[in-house]
């Protein structure tokens, strides 16, 4: 049916998520941010790594362990290069690692703080059906009523009242689908029966 408009989310965490640690210089337990440095310690033919984090108020530190006793030989060279220069990328990957990080803290203080880049994938001249796609380069694990009451303008009250009439899907399904964290991959499709009110959502929607 030509009755769609697809739109892809993108949705960028701002902000890694922070351990919270007992800090020695602080005498209280603080969030620790990455300082964006990997430290590496060969011993013998095996390599340990740990990115450094830095307590928000002193000097204090936390390694963090990136891999423990780990054969040089089973390491990708370009993975051990990026590693050895700290590089932005790899640093970024092992940041925004939510599922890792939470096996070292059991405290961690996650941002809401998102940026979202909306991209029309199709759009038909008598769409009647809003498809939006989500794309997560990092775990996120704000909730998805909160993402789509921010993002457009339906409060999360009337999010459930659309989702429980059939009026919202999301795949895959979950009957508490929008109470959920959000993930790569996620669909929402919105088939409003007001048209008014699709029409404003749909602008919303495609960032007008």
């Amino acid at each position: 049916m030509c009755d769609i408009l697809h739109l892809e989310w993108t949705a960028t965490l701002k902000t890694p998520p922070r351990p919270i640690l007992a800090c020695s210089g602080c005498g209280i337990s603080k969030p620790f941010r990455s300082s964006g440095r990997i430290r590496l310690n060969a011993n013998g033919k095996r390599l340990d790594a740990w990115l450094i984090y830095k307590c928000i108020d002193c000097d204090g530190t936390w390694n963090r362990p990136v891999f423990e006793r780990q054969a040089i030989r089973a390491i990708d060279p370009a993975l051990l290069e990026a590693m050895q220069a700290s590089a932005p990328d790899a640093v970024s990957r092992i940041e925004f690692d939510l599922q890792a990080l939470k096996a070292r803290a059991s405290r961690i203080e996650e941002s809401d703080d998102i940026d979202i880049r909306k991209k029309v994938l199709r759009c038909d001249t008598d769409w009647r059906r809003i498809a939006i796609t989500l794309a997560l380069p990092h775990p996120a694990g704000q909730r998805l009523d909160r993402l789509l009451s921010a993002e457009l303008p339906l409060s999360r009250s009337r999010l459930q009242v659309l989702f429980e009439a059939g009026e919202i899907r999301v795949t895959p399904e979950r009957k508490d689908a929008l109470k959920r964290g959000m993930r790569d991959g996620t669909q929402i499709t919105l088939d409003l029966r007001d048209e008014a009110e699709r029409l404003v959502i749909g602008r919303a929607a495609m960032g007008g």
